[in-house]
Parts: C-alpha cells; sequence; structure tokens
C-alpha cells in the first residue's frame, strides 16, 4: 500500500469517484441518453418510411409506365382499325355512288333514245305527210293537162296507197 500511497491513491476519494461516476451515469442515462436515442431513433424511422413510400412510388410511377404504354398501343390499335374502317368504307361508297352513276347514265341514255326514236318517228310521219303533200301537189299539176278527174283521183288515190304503205 505504501506504493500506492507514494501514487498518490486514496480509497476513500477513490469510492467518491466510482460514486460520482455512477451518479452522472444515471443522470446521463436517465435524462440525456433516452431524450437522444428516441430523437435518433424517430429520425431512423422517418427515414426508413421515407424510403419505402420512395420504392412505393416508384412501383407505382412503373405501374404508370406500364399502363400508359399499354394504352397507348391499344389507342394505336383502334386508331389503325378505324382508318382501316374508314378506307374500306369509303371505297364502298365510291363504289356505290359509281354504281348509282352508272345507272343514272344508262337511264338517261336510254330515255334520251326512246326520246330520239319517238321524236324520229314523228319527225318521219310529218316527213310523210309533207312528201305526200308535195307529191300530191306536183300530179296535180303535172296530170291537169293530161288526164281528166276521174283518172286523176285514181292515180292519186294509188300514189296515196303506196305512200301509205312506206
Amino acid at each position: 500500500m505504501e506504493i500506492l500511497n507514494k501514487f498518490g491513491f486514496d480509497p476513500i476519494m477513490l469510492a467518491a469517484q466510482i460514486v460520482n461516476f455512477l451518479i452522472i451515469l444515471y443522470l446521463l442515462k436517465r435524462f440525456l441518453y433516452k431524450p437522444v436515442f428516441k430523437i435518433l431513433k424517430e429520425r431512423q424511422d422517418k427515414i426508413e418510411e421515407g424510403i419505402k413510400q420512395t420504392e412505393k412510388a416508384q412501383k407505382t410511377l412503373e405501374e404508370a409506365i406500364g399502363k400508359e404504354t399499354r394504352i397507348l398501343a391499344n389507342a394505336k390499335k383502334e386508331a389503325q382499325m378505324l382508318i382501316e374502317n374508314a378506307k374500306s368504307d369509303s371505297l364502298e361508297l365510291a363504289r356505290q355512288i359509281e354504281e348509282n352513276a352508272k345507272t343514272e347514265v344508262e337511264g338517261l341514255i336510254n330515255e334520251a333514245k326512246a326520246k330520239i326514236s319517238l321524236e324520229s318517228e314523228i319527225a318521219e310521219k310529218k316527213l310523210s305527210e309533207h312528201a305526200s303533200a308535195l307529191a300530191t301537189s306536183l300530179l296535180k299539176k303535172t296530170l291537169q293537162d293530161e288526164i281528166d278527174k276521174h283518172g286523176q283521183r285514181k292515180i292519186m288515190e294509188n300514189a296515196f296507197k303506196k305512200i301509205n304503205k312506206k
């Protein structure tokens, strides 16, 4: 113990320092470490929650991008189908319009032919009547001096009959 005394070792002081250290340790643990550890734990929990929310947001974003891609692909397919349907409908409509136009033209042509035929018949009758009148007049003038009235009638009747047959 002499050596301990030479170094200034006092057991009572050592015991007092140990008691002081334990009291300070208890106070620090009670009033400082618990609140600090509690704050650190809350901060760690918030960081973990933020990481979880970030991961969840990332998954939601990926799902939204996938959904957007599918929607765009479907919209593109539908647009292509609509374009194809519109093309086929327009081709069918053009074909129907062309058929209707052909039918109308054929009807107009047939109507015009019938009208021309009727007009030509009327013109032929008028021409025939005019020719008959002209021939009668010519016969009268030519035969007036040479044949008597009874002979003129027979010749004219024969001429009328021949002209009417034609």
